[in-house]
């Protein structure tokens, strides 16, 4: 549900970032953050079923994320506000930092040459 006036703002945030947890709603934002889509399109894009696209589509509009318009036979979605693609950017580069420490972690502890590292080692050499 969008903003209101009145209503709790931390309220209204949660409810904004509710209709963006689910992998179906974030592959069609990033779809519409790269250019308007047909229903169609989208449903190539996301490889979902129509129907359940449009149940998709229909909670990111509830939320005032996603707007759309007739044209002619089809629907073409787009984004209410290029700030979602930003969001979207930014929810990748933390997801990348912490993949990249996650990896540097596990460099660590491979290369770790201490007292725990070494029996470890030594168990796992010794035949069970």
């Amino acid at each position: 549900m969008p903003f209101t006036p009145g209503r709790p703002l931390a309220e209204a945030k949660a409810d904004l970032f509710k209709a963006l947890a689910h992998p179906a709603r974030i592959r069609v934002l990033e779809l519409l953050a790269e250019s308007d889509r047909t229903i169609g399109e989208l449903a190539a894009g996301t490889g979902l079923e129509l129907s359940h696209l449009s149940q998709q589509v229909s909670v990111l509009r509830r939320a005032g994320v996603v707007d759309s318009r007739r044209s002619g036979s089809n629907v073409i979605c787009s984004l209410c506000d290029p700030q979602t693609a930003e969001l979207l950017a930014v929810a990748r580069r933390m997801l990348t930092a912490h993949l990249r420490q996650g990896q540097a972690l596990l460099a660590a502890l491979d290369g770790a040459d201490d007292a725990v590292a070494l029996a470890d080692a030594a168990r796992s050499s010794t035949p069970a």
